[in-house]
């Protein structure tokens, strides 16, 4: 079995499988915290698909997400109740045959310490798999078949074992710069559209805010290249009013924010 996606990917979409989120039972907080990890390691995370627990569904989603970006997570769908079908709905996806892993069942019959009933033993049925990748202490593999990352819906799961591989998906760093100032969107977008044809290669964002704030809109520059990044914030700077700016940030590499796997 291979230990690494090929080709590394640079773009990615998370499919996020579970009724739960669709009805408000459950707020997905993977979808937002892969997008960090994935950000500050250089992939851009360029889909975020909710979808129902149908095994149609699943297979039809992610068939075509796999066409479409470097890799494709899923969350969800992977314990040993009726509504797990994630195994069933890929295996759909790319007409393999769904086949129980030994090598699972033993785990489980290990972390289970007993006789196994079926519902149990549900967790080992998945598609033939490219990858199993193990975590030391932990029950749930992620299951790989081509650029398909299967993985628990559980956060706290999700989170361990995507940590435990992302260093596979280190790309080039990203490196950020902010500014934060007074002056009114409108006021600044005609000085924002010319720095954005100047650097076609970088990536401009401002986001206005509203309410009591010492700030009314956040400009951000970013680029893989350190240097092409701070001749556009220098750029952006330059044509901002000096007594407007009230903080900044300068360009830096960008890194996961506290509390996120390293």
């Amino acid at each position: 079995m291979s230990s690494t996606l090929e080709p590394q990917p640079e773009t990615a979409a998370v499919v996020i499988i579970g009724d739960e989120v669709l009805t408000g039972k459950t707020q997905d907080t993977n979808s937002h915290w892969l997008a960090a990890e994935l950000y500050a390691l250089g992939v851009s995370l360029e889909r975020v698909v909710v979808i129902p627990d149908r095994v149609e569904v699943i297979a039809q989603t992610v068939a075509e997400l796999s066409t479409r970006f470097g890799v494709v997570f899923t969350s969800g769908g992977v314990g040993p109740t009726h509504d797990d079908l994630t195994y069933a709905g890929v295996a759909r996806a790319f007409g393999v045959p769904l086949q129980r892993s030994e090598e699972l069942v033993e785990r489980i019959r290990l972390h289970y310490r007993g006789p196994l009933n079926e519902e149990r033993l549900k967790m080992a049925d998945i598609p033939r798999p490219d990858e199993l990748c193990f975590t030391e202490g932990m029950l749930t593999p992620v299951v790989r078949i081509r650029n398909v990352l299967m993985l628990p819906g559980v956060p706290e799961l999700f989170r361990q074992l995507v940590g435990a591989m992302r260093e596979r998906f280190r790309l080039r760093p990203v490196f950020l710069g902010e500014i934060f100032t007074r002056q009114a969107e409108g006021d600044i977008a005609a000085a924002l559209n010319s720095v954005v044809a100047l650097h076609p290669l970088v990536r401009i964002g401002s986001y206005p805010r509203l309410g009591r704030s010492p700030y009314r809109v956040k400009i951000t520059v970013e680029s893989h290249e350190e240097q092409v990044a701070q001749a556009a914030y220098d750029e952006i700077l330059s044509r901002l009013e000096a007594d407007g700016v009230v903080d900044q940030h300068s360009v830096a590499v960008v890194v996961p924010p506290a509390g996120h796997l390293e």
